[in-house]
Formats: C-alpha cells, sequence, structure tokens
C-alpha cells in the first residue's frame, strides 16, 4: 500500500482509543467525534461526508421575527403546548399550498424538530392497540429512527425498498402487513439516506394496503421539495410535493424546517396528522393516556410530558419563514438547489476514480442530485471502504447502519463540503483509487 492523507498508525490509535473498532457499525455522532480527534491530531482538514446538517445560511424571515419575538418577551412566557394559534394556521396553509392538501389546524403540531416528532409518534403508535406491537420501515432509512425505537423498547421489522419498486412493492407489503401486528410505517420521501423518491404508483400502493390493514403511515418529509428534477416550491400552483395524503387520510406527516428552510440549530419542526386520525378514537390508548382520542393523546399526553412545547420564540421564526414562503417572497428552492449542483460535480468525481452509484434509479428514471448519494468501491464492503477514507482525510457513513441491504456502500452527504474543497476530494480520491486498483 503506497502513502496516504494521514499516518496510518495516527487513525487507528484514535480509533483505539475511542473504542470504535470500525467506522461502519458506528453512529453518525460516534463518527464526528471519531473524526473531530483525528482532524485535532493530524492538522489535517477532512472532506467530512458523514453528518446531514445544512450548508447554507439560515432563512432571514425566522431570524427576523424571532428577534422581534424575543423583543416582545415571549421567552418570559411558556408556549401554548398546541403550538402558537397562528403558526398552526400558517402550517395548514403551507401543506395546501405545497401539497395541495386540507388539513385542519388543529392538527398542526409544532415539534422540537422533527426528531421530536417522530419520538412521539413512536411512543403514540405503539400504544394503538394491545395487539399490535410492531413498526416496518421502509428502508434504508435515518438510522436515529431506530435508535429511538430501541431507546423506547419497542419492537420494528424492516426491508430495502429499493428491492421492491413499482409494482413488486405490493406482494411485499402484503406479506408484511397481513402478520397483523403491524401498528404503523415509515419511509422518508426524498430518501435519507438512497435519494430515492417514490412514485405515484408506490405510494397508491402503500395506501391501498395501509387502509386494507388499518395501519398509520408516517411520512419523514425532511428534504421537502428537495427533488431538484421537478420545481415543487410555486404556492398553490401544480406540480405538488408528492405525499401518501393523496391516497390515504390516516398519516402523520413530519417535516422539517432544518434542510429546507437551514433552520435546524433552532430545534422547530412540523407534525402534520389528518384530520382522520386526529379524531380516531382507540379504546386501548386509555391504559396510558386519559384520552383515547388520538389528538388530544397526542398533545395532552405524549409531546407535553416530552417538552411542554416547542420554544416560544423558534415557533415564531417558523411562522416567519412559512409567512415568506406562502406568500411567494422566499423561494427556498433557490438557495437549496445548490445541495444538487454540489451532488453532480462529487458524484461525478467518484465515477472518474473507479466507484459505483450504489442506488442510482427511481424505477427507470436516475435519481436526482441532492443531499445524499450513496457510492461503492468494488471489492469493499462499506465498513473496509470507510475505514480506508479515514486514511485519505474523507468521512461518510455506511450504509449497513441505515437498514440498506447493499452493505458494501456508504453514504455521502454534501451540504459541508465546500467547493474550494473540490480539488483536495479529487486529489484524495485519486490516490485512494491508485493505492487500491
Amino acid at each position: 500500500m503506497q502513502n496516504t492523507i494521514i499516518q496510518r498508525e495516527l487513525v487507528d490509535t484514535i480509533k483505539d482509543r475511542i473504542g470504535i473498532a470500525t467506522a461502519g457499525t458506528a453512529t453518525i455522532r460516534e463518527i464526528k467525534k471519531l473524526v473531530d480527534n483525528i482532524e485535532g491530531e493530524s492538522g489535517t482538514k477532512f472532506v467530512r461526508m458523514e453528518m446531514g446538517v445544512p450548508g447554507l445560511p439560515p432563512a432571514a424571515a425566522g431570524i427576523e421575527a424571532e428577534i422581534e419575538a424575543l423583543r416582545k418577551g415571549v421567552a418570559a412566557i411558556y408556549p401554548d403546548i398546541m403550538g402558537v394559534k397562528e403558526l398552526k394556521s400558517e402550517i395548514s396553509l403551507f401543506v395546501k399550498n405545497f401539497l395541495n392538501v386540507n388539513v385542519s389546524p388543529e392538527g398542526c403540531l409544532p415539534t422540537v424538530g422533527s426528531m421530536q416528532g417522530g419520538f412521539a409518534a413512536f411512543m403514540m403508535l405503539n400504544r394503538l392497540r394491545e395487539g399490535r406491537d410492531t413498526l416496518l420501515f421502509l428502508d434504508p432509512g435515518f438510522p436515529v429512527h431506530k435508535q429511538q425505537m430501541k431507546v423506547l423498547g419497542n419492537k420494528f421489522v424492516q426491508f430495502d425498498v429499493y428491492n421492491y419498486r413499482g409494482e413488486k412493492l405490493r406482494q411485499k407489503l402484503e406479506s408484511m402487513l397481513s402478520a397483523g401486528n403491524i401498528h404503523s410505517l415509515l419511509y422518508s420521501n426524498p430518501n435519507n439516506p438512497t435519494w430515492i423518491c417514490f412514485t405515484e404508483v408506490e405510494l397508491k400502493i402503500i395506501a391501498e394496503l395501509a387502509a386494507k390493514y388499518d395501519v398509520v403511515v408516517v411520512e419523514d418529509l425532511a428534504y421537502f421539495a428537495m427533488d431538484f428534477r421537478i420545481d415543487y416550491t410555486v404556492p398553490g400552483v401544480p406540480p405538488f410535493q408528492p405525499t401518501i395524503a393523496n391516497y390515504y387520510d390516516k398519516y402523520i406527516l413530519m417535516i422539517s424546517s432544518s434542510k429546507a428552510f437551514s433552520y435546524a440549530g433552532q430545534r422547530i419542526g412540523m407534525m402534520v396528522i389528518s384530520d382522520a386520525l386526529f379524531t380516531s378514537k382507540y379504546p386501548d390508548l386509555k391504559r396510558f393516556y386519559t384520552r383515547d382520542d388520538f389528538g388530544n393523546a397526542m398533545i395532552f399526553g405524549t409531546l407535553y410530558a416530552l417538552s411542554s412545547g416547542a420554544a416560544h420564540s423558534t415557533q415564531y421564526g417558523l411562522l416567519g419563514i412559512l409567512k415568506a414562503v406562502n406568500s411567494g417572497k422566499y423561494r427556498f428552492r433557490e438557495d437549496v438547489i445548490e445541495y444538487g449542483r454540489k451532488a453532480g460535480i462529487m458524484k461525478k468525481m467518484f465515477l472518474d476514480n473507479g466507484f459505483e452509484i450504489v442506488y442510482d434509479m427511481d424505477e427507470d428514471k436516475p435519481i436526482a442530485d441532492g443531499f445524499y448519494f450513496t457510492v461503492a468501491y468494488p471489492g469493499l464492503s462499506g465498513g473496509e471502504l470507510l475505514d480506508d477514507f479515514l486514511y485519505y482525510g474523507i468521512s461518510a457513513i455506511a450504509l449497513g447502519t441505515t437498514g440498506s441491504e447493499r452493505t458494501e456502500g456508504i453514504r455521502a452527504c454534501v451540504s459541508l463540503v465546500l467547493p474550494t474543497q473540490f480539488p483536495a476530494l479529487e486529489e484524495r480520491l485519486n490516490l485512494f483509487h491508485q493505492n487500491h486498483s
């Protein structure tokens, strides 16, 4: 093996000290800590692709609205557990403008990021019916969702949806849901980590099977309208962001402000509960809550116990953003499409140096360039590739941690890679390829 960017002995020593045998099984935050240490001791700046965090300035409308709210004194007042009334109405309008779906403001709830929304949903959904104790993940997916399930002690099953695109999805879902133990299913769209997007055919199949077996669908829209092949961001004008809500009436949408609005640091997200689910009664909820209707049990039972509401000022920040977006004054796509541009450039660098795209198609169409992409190098597992990349000053996460069955690959996030780092990335990939070819 020829020379590398960082001394192998240094990397291996730091891994041993931290207690990481292989980066392939480490969590995202563990990899961040590992890379922080290697950067600090080697003096070499990494091309960092492990963290799915924004790399753009936050939406100005949010900052201004939040500062104004703080000056008016909201920091001294507990927020209403149901959310700021004006914000709830603006979330409802946002859903109408960009999904073409009608949801009552009552079911539009601010949460402490989509992470809290997911945690609250997992707690509730596991308690709807005593005989249903399992959630189905349509993987690959966000690794922390499974960590949340494990912390709660909840059961889950999973399968790699890429093996069952189009009509193949019907039979697979039927086989899983017919077992009778599934209370809900979850997927992200666009998908983290693969950036695949469900087609309308697939959304209809999910809806039909969910209705047949009375399963709640949780749709993670963390990367809202970021399939850059189509512009979904003109308010009230088609095309609209594809969603299960067009085909099914028992759903929870988790909409993040972190990526589309670059507002990750303020931890404010949106949980949108369909009218039909919000008012549905589940007698078994009385085992844990004073109410058996889903919406009120969620608000006054689960969300109240978790945080007593999302921070007051950040709710006003999100309100300012949504007002700008709903009025058409802020076209967030014009900012975040930079991720797609970077992905196209970076993908080519990998392909030119012997790598392959792991998840590359949406049925018969190439996937979009976006926030993430997946790559593999022939002859190496995802864990081996990730461990080797550390010697070259490159970081990512292994697909094996996401529920992917294609364990030879890794997920690369483009957000924190600056254009000024492109020459360094190209040089390091070239050296890697020379040493491994």
